[in-house]
């Protein structure tokens, strides 16, 4: 799992490879998905899950003055769960 930190009025290319299986989660802020042909999609709010996958979105902004968080969650992905060796 990772993170994408949209600072307030930023743009982010979307490379279709990256987003291949990925699962986006807006957890703060709001994301805006830029379409194909450089007009403006919807824009979605925080708990707002989204796939990018065969939909030609170009780009994601963030429309607002505030960082957005997304989560991106990417099934398959392995997982490292650290071990509490404390007694």
């Amino acid at each position: 799992m990772r993170t994408l930190v949209l600072r307030g009025g930023s743009r982010l290319t979307v490379i279709p490879a990256d987003w291949h299986d990925a699962y986006g989660i807006v957890t703060r802020g709001r994301v805006q998905l830029e379409l194909r042909d450089g007009e403006p999609g919807p824009v979605l709010g925080r708990g707002a899950g989204f796939w990018l996958r065969g939909t030609g979105v170009r780009a994601l902004r963030n429309p607002g003055r505030w960082t957005a968080r997304v989560r991106v969650v990417t099934p398959g992905q392995e997982h490292r769960v650290p071990v509490d060796t404390q007694p």
